[in-house]
């Protein structure tokens, strides 16, 4: 079972039926018990960081996914959420997250190559 994460930050039923699609079963949860109670998890984000990091505050489930990381359960991060697991962002000020990753989310440098926000699909070298 796949718990996929529910704080308000997220485009859940597209994430869910993704992995029903591929025969996963899946259960929604608001609820830090289940959180932690979870075999996998995945939390979808979207949205500024600073208001993703209060969500996850306001729903009590900064700790269960703290603590269900650091056991070892698999856990995926999409887009926002991945973000999120750095010790912070200077998105839209300077905003603590979950500090399992060290380091920063930080702003693309300005250049007349690079489209600011970026989206889509790019090489990384």
């Amino acid at each position: 079972m796949i718990t996929i994460v529910d704080c308000g930050i997220n485009n859940l039923r597209s994430v869910q039926k993704a992995f029903e699609h591929l025969g996963f079963d899946t259960h929604v949860t608001r609820d830090p018990a289940d959180v932690l109670a979870a075999e996998k998890l995945v939390l979808p984000g979207v949205g500024a960081f600073g208001a993703a990091m209060k969500s996850l505050r306001d729903a009590g489930l900064v700790e269960p996914l703290l603590e269900s990381i650091a056991a070892g359960k698999p856990f995926l991060g999409i887009c926002l959420a991945l973000q999120l697991l750095f010790e912070s962002s200077e998105e839209l000020g300077r905003h603590a997250g979950l500090a399992v990753l060290p380091g920063a989310a930080v702003r693309l440098p300005d250049a007349p190559d690079l489209k600011i926000p970026h989206m889509g699909w790019s090489a990384l070298h």
